[in-house]
Protein backbone atom coordinates (compact mmCIF):
# COMPACT_ATOMS: atom_id res chain seq x y z
CA UNK A 1 0.00 0.00 0.00
CA UNK A 2 1.62 3.23 -0.57
CA UNK A 3 2.51 6.00 1.02
CA UNK A 4 -0.60 8.32 0.50
CA UNK A 5 -3.13 5.67 1.07
CA UNK A 6 -2.04 4.31 4.07
CA UNK A 7 -2.18 7.98 5.48
CA UNK A 8 -6.18 8.30 4.40
CA UNK A 9 -6.99 4.77 6.04
CA UNK A 10 -9.97 4.82 8.08
CA UNK A 11 -8.58 4.76 11.76
CA UNK A 12 -9.95 2.63 14.02
CA UNK A 13 -10.24 1.60 18.01
CA UNK A 14 -7.75 -1.23 17.12
CA UNK A 15 -5.45 1.66 14.52
CA UNK A 16 -5.25 3.46 17.87
CA UNK A 17 -4.18 0.61 19.49
CA UNK A 18 -1.16 -0.40 16.94
CA UNK A 19 0.05 3.29 17.00
CA UNK A 20 0.41 2.96 20.68
CA UNK A 21 2.87 -0.27 20.14
CA UNK A 22 4.93 1.65 17.24
CA UNK A 23 5.58 4.81 19.16
CA UNK A 24 3.30 6.56 16.46
CA UNK A 25 1.46 9.45 17.99
CA UNK A 26 -2.49 10.03 18.14
CA UNK A 27 -3.71 13.22 16.71
CA UNK A 28 -7.20 14.20 17.92
CA UNK A 29 -9.01 17.70 17.79
CA UNK A 30 -12.89 18.56 18.67
CA UNK A 31 -15.45 19.31 15.61
CA UNK A 32 -18.82 20.75 15.78
CA UNK A 33 -20.05 21.16 12.78
CA UNK A 34 -19.91 19.86 8.52
CA UNK A 35 -17.74 22.41 7.01
CA UNK A 36 -14.97 22.51 9.91
CA UNK A 37 -15.00 18.48 10.29
CA UNK A 38 -14.36 18.48 6.60
CA UNK A 39 -11.27 20.64 6.39
CA UNK A 40 -10.00 19.10 9.72
CA UNK A 41 -10.35 15.51 8.50
CA UNK A 42 -8.95 16.01 5.24
CA UNK A 43 -5.69 17.66 6.98
CA UNK A 44 -5.08 13.53 8.18
CA UNK A 45 -6.58 14.06 11.83
CA UNK A 46 -6.58 10.46 14.03
CA UNK A 47 -9.72 11.39 15.93
CA UNK A 48 -12.06 14.17 15.74
CA UNK A 49 -14.32 14.70 19.51
CA UNK A 50 -17.64 16.00 19.38
CA UNK A 51 -17.32 17.59 22.82
CA UNK A 52 -19.46 18.64 24.97
CA UNK A 53 -17.09 22.04 24.95
CA UNK A 54 -19.43 22.82 22.51
CA UNK A 55 -21.56 24.09 25.25
CA UNK A 56 -18.96 26.72 25.62
CA UNK A 57 -17.41 27.55 22.53
CA UNK A 58 -20.84 27.35 19.98
CA UNK A 59 -23.36 28.12 22.74
CA UNK A 60 -21.74 30.48 24.93
CA UNK A 61 -22.34 28.92 28.29
CA UNK A 62 -19.63 28.77 31.50
CA UNK A 63 -19.14 25.19 31.50
CA UNK A 64 -20.06 21.99 29.84
CA UNK A 65 -23.15 21.24 31.97
CA UNK A 66 -25.95 22.95 29.81
CA UNK A 67 -26.15 20.83 26.90
CA UNK A 68 -28.66 18.60 26.21
CA UNK A 69 -27.90 14.56 24.55
CA UNK A 70 -30.26 15.92 21.77
CA UNK A 71 -27.70 18.97 21.07
CA UNK A 72 -24.92 16.38 21.06
CA UNK A 73 -26.48 14.23 18.51
CA UNK A 74 -27.13 17.31 16.31
CA UNK A 75 -23.42 18.27 16.18
CA UNK A 76 -22.66 14.35 15.64
CA UNK A 77 -24.59 13.91 12.80
CA UNK A 78 -23.09 16.94 10.84
CA UNK A 79 -19.31 15.91 11.83
CA UNK A 80 -20.36 12.13 10.81
CA UNK A 81 -21.44 13.70 7.82
CA UNK A 82 -18.11 14.88 6.80
CA UNK A 83 -15.22 12.42 8.02
CA UNK A 84 -13.92 9.57 5.58
CA UNK A 85 -11.24 8.89 7.88
CA UNK A 86 -10.86 9.90 11.46
CA UNK A 87 -12.54 7.95 13.65
CA UNK A 88 -15.66 10.15 15.83
CA UNK A 89 -16.13 10.04 19.24
CA UNK A 90 -19.01 11.82 20.86
CA UNK A 91 -19.32 12.90 24.47
CA UNK A 92 -22.37 11.86 26.41
CA UNK A 93 -23.30 15.09 28.15
CA UNK A 94 -23.82 15.68 31.92
CA UNK A 95 -27.12 13.97 33.12
CA UNK A 96 -27.45 11.25 30.68
CA UNK A 97 -25.02 8.21 32.32
CA UNK A 98 -23.85 9.41 35.89
CA UNK A 99 -27.66 8.36 37.12
CA UNK A 100 -27.56 5.09 36.36
CA UNK A 101 -26.42 1.79 33.81
CA UNK A 102 -29.52 1.88 31.92
CA UNK A 103 -29.38 5.67 31.41
CA UNK A 104 -25.68 5.53 30.02
CA UNK A 105 -27.08 2.63 27.49
CA UNK A 106 -30.14 4.29 26.22
CA UNK A 107 -28.19 7.82 25.90
CA UNK A 108 -25.15 5.89 24.13
CA UNK A 109 -27.63 3.91 21.57
CA UNK A 110 -29.61 6.81 20.90
CA UNK A 111 -25.81 8.81 20.02
CA UNK A 112 -24.70 5.52 18.16
CA UNK A 113 -27.64 4.87 16.07
CA UNK A 114 -28.65 8.73 15.32
CA UNK A 115 -25.44 10.03 14.42
CA UNK A 116 -23.73 7.22 13.09
CA UNK A 117 -20.37 8.13 15.34
CA UNK A 118 -17.94 5.41 16.10
CA UNK A 119 -17.40 5.93 19.86
CA UNK A 120 -18.14 7.61 22.84
CA UNK A 121 -16.54 9.21 25.60
CA UNK A 122 -17.64 9.14 29.44
CA UNK A 123 -15.97 10.99 32.44
CA UNK A 124 -14.90 9.37 35.64
CA UNK A 125 -13.68 6.05 37.15
CA UNK A 126 -14.90 3.53 39.68
CA UNK A 127 -17.68 6.10 39.73
CA UNK A 128 -19.21 5.07 36.44
CA UNK A 129 -17.80 2.08 35.92
CA UNK A 130 -21.34 0.23 36.29
CA UNK A 131 -22.49 2.75 33.21
CA UNK A 132 -19.02 1.83 31.02
CA UNK A 133 -19.77 -1.29 31.61
CA UNK A 134 -23.28 -1.73 30.30
CA UNK A 135 -22.44 0.58 27.34
CA UNK A 136 -19.58 -1.52 26.80
CA UNK A 137 -21.74 -4.94 26.65
CA UNK A 138 -23.75 -3.43 24.07
CA UNK A 139 -20.58 -3.42 22.08
CA UNK A 140 -20.14 0.56 21.92
CA UNK A 141 -16.89 1.40 22.01
CA UNK A 142 -15.81 3.81 25.14
CA UNK A 143 -12.88 6.38 25.92
CA UNK A 144 -12.46 7.42 29.33
CA UNK A 145 -11.95 10.56 30.79
CA UNK A 146 -9.66 10.99 34.21
CA UNK A 147 -7.97 14.17 35.53
CA UNK A 148 -9.62 17.28 35.85
CA UNK A 149 -13.26 16.22 34.04
CA UNK A 150 -14.87 19.56 33.68
CA UNK A 151 -18.55 17.78 34.14
CA UNK A 152 -17.57 17.86 37.58
CA UNK A 153 -16.28 21.51 37.83
CA UNK A 154 -18.83 22.49 40.26
CA UNK A 155 -17.17 19.69 42.46
CA UNK A 156 -13.86 20.75 42.10
CA UNK A 157 -14.50 24.26 42.30
CA UNK A 158 -11.64 24.99 40.13
CA UNK A 159 -9.58 24.03 36.67
CA UNK A 160 -6.41 23.76 38.45
CA UNK A 161 -4.31 20.68 37.89
CA UNK A 162 -5.28 17.41 39.16
CA UNK A 163 -4.19 14.79 41.32
CA UNK A 164 -0.95 16.79 42.52
CA UNK A 165 -1.47 15.01 45.83
CA UNK A 166 -0.21 11.64 45.89
CA UNK A 167 -3.62 10.27 47.18
CA UNK A 168 -5.57 11.67 44.09
CA UNK A 169 -2.88 10.53 41.83
CA UNK A 170 -2.77 6.91 42.84
CA UNK A 171 -6.59 6.90 42.71
CA UNK A 172 -6.46 7.91 38.88
CA UNK A 173 -4.04 5.17 38.11
CA UNK A 174 -6.29 3.05 39.92
CA UNK A 175 -9.11 4.17 37.67
CA UNK A 176 -6.86 3.84 34.38
CA UNK A 177 -6.19 0.25 35.36
CA UNK A 178 -9.95 -0.07 35.88
CA UNK A 179 -10.71 1.05 32.88
CA UNK A 180 -8.30 -0.26 30.71
CA UNK A 181 -9.56 -3.71 32.55
CA UNK A 182 -13.34 -3.41 31.95
CA UNK A 183 -12.31 -2.01 28.12
CA UNK A 184 -11.80 0.92 27.52
CA UNK A 185 -10.13 1.70 24.27
CA UNK A 186 -8.42 4.90 25.25
CA UNK A 187 -8.28 7.23 28.00
CA UNK A 188 -8.01 11.32 27.90
CA UNK A 189 -6.13 12.42 30.81
CA UNK A 190 -7.08 16.05 31.51
CA UNK A 191 -4.91 18.91 32.95
CA UNK A 192 -2.53 16.38 35.56
CA UNK A 193 1.37 16.59 35.83
CA UNK A 194 3.10 15.43 33.29
CA UNK A 195 5.33 12.88 35.20
CA UNK A 196 2.23 11.29 36.12
CA UNK A 197 0.82 10.58 32.74
CA UNK A 198 3.88 9.44 31.88
CA UNK A 199 3.79 6.92 34.47
CA UNK A 200 0.00 6.01 33.56
CA UNK A 201 0.74 5.91 30.02
CA UNK A 202 3.66 2.94 31.13
CA UNK A 203 1.38 1.48 33.46
CA UNK A 204 -1.53 0.90 30.62
CA UNK A 205 -2.15 -0.92 27.65
CA UNK A 206 -4.71 1.78 25.43
CA UNK A 207 -3.54 4.59 24.23
CA UNK A 208 -3.60 8.03 26.81
CA UNK A 209 -4.63 10.99 25.12
CA UNK A 210 -3.88 14.05 26.91
CA UNK A 211 -4.48 17.87 27.03
CA UNK A 212 -2.35 19.76 29.61
CA UNK A 213 -0.87 16.35 30.63
CA UNK A 214 2.78 16.94 29.11
CA UNK A 215 4.25 14.93 26.04
CA UNK A 216 4.72 11.46 27.16
CA UNK A 217 0.98 10.59 26.73
CA UNK A 218 0.26 8.55 23.63
CA UNK A 219 -1.54 11.66 22.07
CA UNK A 220 -2.37 14.98 22.33
CA UNK A 221 -6.24 16.63 21.95
CA UNK A 222 -7.21 20.23 21.87
CA UNK A 223 -9.90 22.16 21.10
CA UNK A 224 -10.63 23.62 17.88
CA UNK A 225 -11.24 26.82 18.31
CA UNK A 226 -8.77 27.44 20.87
CA UNK A 227 -5.69 26.18 18.84
CA UNK A 228 -7.28 28.12 15.50
CA UNK A 229 -7.27 31.37 18.23
CA UNK A 230 -10.81 31.69 17.42
CA UNK A 231 -11.60 32.03 21.33
CA UNK A 232 -9.64 34.57 22.79
CA UNK A 233 -10.34 34.64 26.23
CA UNK A 234 -9.52 31.30 27.48
CA UNK A 235 -5.35 31.23 26.71
CA UNK A 236 -3.89 28.37 29.40
CA UNK A 237 -0.45 27.30 29.87
CA UNK A 238 -1.31 24.06 27.60
CA UNK A 239 -2.61 25.83 25.10
CA UNK A 240 -0.59 26.52 21.44
CA UNK A 241 -2.30 29.04 18.99
CA UNK A 242 -1.72 27.40 15.75
CA UNK A 243 -3.47 30.56 13.84
CA UNK A 244 -5.22 33.89 14.55
CA UNK A 245 -8.60 33.42 13.11
CA UNK A 246 -10.24 35.81 15.07
CA UNK A 247 -7.81 38.34 13.88
CA UNK A 248 -8.71 37.14 10.49
CA UNK A 249 -11.97 37.00 10.64
CA UNK A 250 -12.63 40.10 12.13
CA UNK A 251 -10.51 41.81 9.53
CA UNK A 252 -12.49 39.93 6.55
CA UNK A 253 -15.90 41.28 7.88
CA UNK A 254 -14.75 44.57 8.39
CA UNK A 255 -13.36 44.94 4.88
CA UNK A 256 -16.70 43.50 3.48
CA UNK A 257 -18.45 46.11 5.48
CA UNK A 258 -16.41 48.65 4.35
CA UNK A 259 -17.35 47.25 0.53
CA UNK A 260 -20.88 47.23 1.04
CA UNK A 261 -21.05 50.71 2.55
CA UNK A 262 -18.67 52.20 -0.27
CA UNK A 263 -20.77 50.58 -2.96
CA UNK A 264 -17.93 48.74 -4.52
CA UNK A 265 -19.91 45.41 -3.24
CA UNK A 266 -20.96 43.71 -5.95
CA UNK A 267 -19.05 44.84 -8.40
CA UNK A 268 -19.88 44.52 -12.09
CA UNK A 269 -18.20 41.41 -12.42
CA UNK A 270 -20.26 39.92 -9.58
CA UNK A 271 -23.48 40.82 -10.53
CA UNK A 272 -26.06 39.17 -13.12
Amino acid sequence: MSTAKNQFKRITTHRLQEMKATGEKISMLTAYDYSMAKIIDGAGIDILLVGDSASNVMAGNETTLPITLDHMIWHAQAVVRAVSRALVVVDVPFGSYQGNSSEALRSSIRIMKESGAHAVKMEGGLEVKESIERVLRAGIPVMGHLGLTPQSIYKFGTYTVRAKEKEEAEKLKSDALLLEEIGCFSIVLEKIPSSLAANVSNLIRIPTIGIGAGNRTDGQVLVMHDMLGITQDFKPRFLRQYADLNKVIGDAVEHYIKDVKGGEFPSEEESY
